[in-house]
């Protein structure tokens, strides 16, 4: 899974690729509809790629996240993002357990299971590793 260039764009609801950077913002494509727009440079622009969940202790990237919902539900889709926020709740706290409870609000739990469903059904998440993460060069410490 390589979100780089996927990204959110506050103020517009689905997911985006990037497709090129313009005079004046970035070129991108929805991921749904295949629709061009320029995203304006003051536009709040976040990569997939740098989102994190925040936990008691750490931040679990998206991409962590997407991997356990896709394991959970065996490569299918997962709970309705308009389910009942109680049931969302319970249901993201299978994911992540530990989740912070003060800074990770419902409102995040919907995007994070709307953001899901649409990448898989673009068929965009798989479970291969990176090929960063693979190409990590192993520290020998014998002298």
């Amino acid at each position: 899974m390589n979100f780089k260039d996927i990204l959110a764009i506050s103020g517009y609801g689905g997911l985006f690729r990037f497709v090129s950077q313009g005079r004046n913002g970035v070129i991108v494509e929805g991921l749904t509809d295949k629709k061009r727009m320029n995203a304006a440079a003051s536009a709040r622009i976040s990569a997939l790629e740098d989102i994190a969940i925040y936990t008691e202790d750490k931040e679990i990237p998206l991409k962590e996240i997407f991997r356990r919902i896709f394991q959970k539900e065996n490569g299918g889709q997962t709970i309705d993002p308009k389910s009942a926020n109680d049931k969302l709740k319970k249901y993201f706290e299978e994911i992540v357990p530990d989740f912070d409870r003060e800074k990770v609000y419902v409102s995040d739990m919907k995007k994070v299971f709307t953001w899901y469903n649409t990448l898989l059904a673009e068929n965009m998440i798989d479970l291969e590793e990176d090929p960063q993460e693979e190409a990590e060069p192993v520290k020998n410490e014998e002298n």
